[in-house]
Formats: C-alpha cells, sequence, structure tokens
C-alpha cells in the first residue's frame, strides 16, 4: 500500500499561513479543485499539477518538485553541472559590487544564448540526502549548482552564517538541526520569504525574521539565473564579476 505523501501537509501549512483556500488556489493555478484538495488529503501530486502550482504559489517549479520530495525533470534542472565550480564564485564576487554593477551583471547573465545541455543532470552520487526538510533545502542548493563547498561560502559571503561544509552534508543527512537562524538565511540565499520556509520546513520562528538585505536578493536573482549558463559562460561569468571589482579580494 502506497504511504500517503507528506506534501499535502506542507501544502496545507502554507495555505493556512497565506490565509488562502484551496479552491482560490486551484482557480489561480487553473487545476481541478478535487485534484488539489486530493494531494491536500495525501494523494501524491503528478508532474502536471505541480507545474501548474509552481507559478500559482510564486515559487520556482524545481523547488515545488524537491517539496514534493520527487525527482527533478531535466527540463527543469541546471543546464550544466559542470558549472557548478563558478556558481560560489559568481555570487562571492557579484555580491560585493555596487548596486548598479550586481544589475548589470545579472543583466548581462540573463542576455547570453542557451546553450545545448551536455548532459542529463544526473542526481549527486556522494551527497546522500534523507527525507527530512533539511535535505529538501540543501538539494535546492544543489538544484542552484552549489555543492556543499559552494554553498558554505555563498551562504558565508550573503548571510551571517558560516559553516563547514560537513555541517550541510549533516543538515542534508538529517543529523543536524535546522534552526530559526539557519532558515532565515537559507531563505535569503535561495529566494524565498524566511517566515514561509520556516512554514514549508516546520520550524518554529520564536519572532519574525528580518527581511533580506539587498545584496541578498540580488545574490539570490544572480544564482537562480546562472542556472542557465554551460560550464564555460560561468567561467567567463565568474572572470568578468571579479574584475568589475574595486577592492582586492579576500580569498
Amino acid at each position: 500500500m502506497t504511504e500517503p505523501s507528506e506534501f499535502g501537509t506542507v501544502l496545507a501549512r502554507l495555505l493556512a499561513h497565506r490565509a488562502l483556500g484551496a479552491g482560490e488556489l486551484a482557480e489561480r493555478a487553473g487545476v481541478a479543485a478535487d485534484g488539489l484538495r486530493a494531494v491536500l488529503a495525501g494523494a501524491h501530486p503528478g508532474e502536471e499539477i505541480l507545474r501548474r502550482l509552481a507559478p500559482a504559489l510564486g515559487f520556482h517549479t524545481a523547488d515545488l518538485f524537491i517539496l514534493a520530495g520527487l525527482d527533478v525533470p531535466d527540463d527543469l534542472a541546471p543546464l550544466d553541472a559542470g558549472a557548478n565550480q563558478w556558481a560560489s564564485d559568481i555570487v562571492m564576487d557579484g555580491v560585493r559590487l555596487p548596486t548598479a554593477g550586481r544589475h548589470e551583471l545579472l543583466r548581462f547573465v540573463r542576455s547570453l544564448p542557451q546553450e545545448d545541455r551536455p548532459a542529463p543532470f544526473a542526481p549527486d552520487q556522494y551527497q546522500p540526502f534523507s527525507d527530512s526538510p533539511g535535505a529538501r533545502i540543501i538539494r535546492m542548493a544543489w538544484y542552484r549548482n552549489l555543492r556543499r563547498s559552494g554553498l558554505a561560502h555563498a551562504m558565508g559571503i550573503v548571510t551571517p552564517t558560516y559553516l563547514s561544509t560537513s555541517t550541510y552534508g549533516g543538515i542534508g543527512a538529517d543529523r543536524q538541526e535546522l534552526t530559526p537562524r539557519l532558515v532565515t538565511d537559507f531563505a535569503a540565499l535561495l529566494g524565498f520569504d524566511a517566515a514561509e520556509l520556516a512554514v514549508l520546513s516546520g520550524v518554529l520562528m520564536p519572532e519574525p525574521p528580518p527581511p533580506p538585505t539587498p545584496k541578498a536578493v540580488d545574490a539570490a536573482a544572480l544564482l537562480w539565473a546562472a542556472r542557465s549558463l554551460s560550464a564555460a559562460q560561468a567561467e567567463s561569468v565568474a572572470g568578468l564579476a571579479r574584475s568589475w571589482r574595486t577592492e582586492p579580494r579576500d580569498e
């Protein structure tokens, strides 16, 4: 017998947080209300309903697949897994630019031509994930081309959180607790509302989280846009971001 999906419970918490009814969400998404209510009751969501729900909820579709515990379709994955070695460098140098420079870099990334996918975006064979809220967050970072070392660097630059790569491995394996501070900082890097990520993760916030800084907002947008880059393009963008910096880089 198939176990009920936990996604319904997570989605129900989000709708309660937003004071949004299932019928209203179904109408926004263009899905059958009965089908959505079935998902909320524990039915496993299909690909079509997730693709429709994501924009209606204001989420990236890949993130909603991860929240549902499903494999991310290849068309929603980063273009080139080989670009992961440059993703954190793009963020590291990009956020140190003045506001106009950050926005110009983002426009440049978005203007680059889409290259062919070199290979399917295969799951990480070296990072076991549990079925936990922390694992889902780490997978979201992974689908932004951030492996554990890149995630550690990006978090350390964009947020007050600086942790070891092994700690992020522990979060993914459900050996490390998700704290309100961690949820707030993950939300900033991933482009989530922190209160909503806490709701999705089942983490109680003792007080309303602060809004992300403008640099964090730009970093999240830059990180997401860079998913469309090939490894060669990402290397070029990283070099450009570094050349635009006016102060020496602190390695």
